[in-house]
């Protein structure tokens, strides 16, 4: 394994940090969960059910991207869990590594609607999965991200991804 830096991303409840983690024990790399990154502003914002714009974003994308620029300053892999649901976040990212790569979850709404129902503890409400899918931008063909069916069962998914990483 070389020191790529890895963005699992997609909208909420698709398996980040579930994914994330499997990827990051079979390839040997650090696990971060983006969503500890927010500041309280932001996950008390969510947990009332408003979503987050572009410029309550901003901060919490730079230190993520501070994050990926120290793992790649010191030659170790991490895998990052976050939503990066715009280009513009994506770039973002890449500022702190431009050689990041991104595994896309992808998954119909219903699916995740139901996913996030059945989890406890987290902050962010079913409410506002519709407001992600509105933020969301695919990753275009220039990213070179990687596209997985959420549909499948992990170990196939965490398969899937190893296959496809160059």
């Amino acid at each position: 394994m070389n020191t790529r830096n890895i963005v699992v991303m997609g909208v909420a409840g698709c398996g980040k940090s579930s994914v994330g983690k499997m990827l990051a024990e079979a390839l040997g790399a650090s696990f971060i969960e983006g969503d500890s990154f927010h500041p309280q502003e932001n996950i008390e914002r969510m947990r009332a059910g408003i979503p987050l714009d572009d410029a309550s974003r901003a901060g919490w994308l730079a230190a993520l991207a501070e994050q990926l620029s120290a793992a790649r300053t010191s030659g170790h892999a991490t895998v990052l869990a976050c939503s990066a649901l715009k280009r513009r976040y994506r770039d973002a990212l890449r500022g702190g590594d431009p050689e990041l790569r991104f595994v896309h979850l992808q998954g119909e709404a219903e699916l995740i609607a139901a996913r996030m129902r059945e989890r406890s503890g987290h902050f962010m409400p079913e409410s506002l999965l519709a407001s992600q899918f509105a933020d969301l931008e695919p990753p275009e063909m220039d990213e070179r991200a990687i596209a997985v069916d959420i549909g499948a069962p992990p170990p196939a998914m965490l398969r899937c991804i190893l296959s496809t990483l160059d």
